[in-house]
């Protein structure tokens, strides 16, 4: 087919490069495209929380890069959990994060960090180990 036979011939975008998996620090600050990766949702979900949740800074470097510290992206993994998992609208969650105080905020946040879950897993097959022998 050519142009001229009456066929919009359009463009087709690339879809996007693959965000390499690159072991860093757990203290490392995380791209945008990294932590969306983590997450699994698009950058642009991550964009508009940050405009809805007041608690959410990354650090911004000149040209608008931003740069999520472990504590933000345990921030996000929270307020995924309470939107995806239990069914808060976005003004609920708004809510539940200005009801918590600043340290009830940072527990919570804590508990979603790899090794308080890798803690949680081992004493649940600890338990689990110990039900065994009996």
């Amino acid at each position: 087919m050519r142009a001229g036979d009456g066929v919009k011939l359009g463009r087709v975008k690339a879809p996007p490069p693959p965000v390499r998996a690159v072991a860093k620090s757990e203290r490392a600050y995380r791209t945008i495209a990294e932590v969306a990766a983590e997450l699994g949702v698009a950058t642009h979900v991550l964009r508009f929380w940050e405009s809805k949740f007041s608690q959410l800074k990354p650090t911004k470097q000149s040209g608008g890069r931003r740069f999520y510290k472990p504590e933000d992206v345990a921030l996000l993994k929270y307020i995924q959990q309470l939107l995806y998992r239990d069914g808060y609208t976005i003004r609920g969650v708004q809510a539940a994060l200005k009801q918590a105080k600043p340290r009830e905020l940072k527990a919570l946040v804590q508990q979603l960090t790899p090794q308080a879950v890798i803690a949680e897993l081992v004493a649940i097959k600890d338990l689990l180990q110990d039900e065994v022998v009996r």
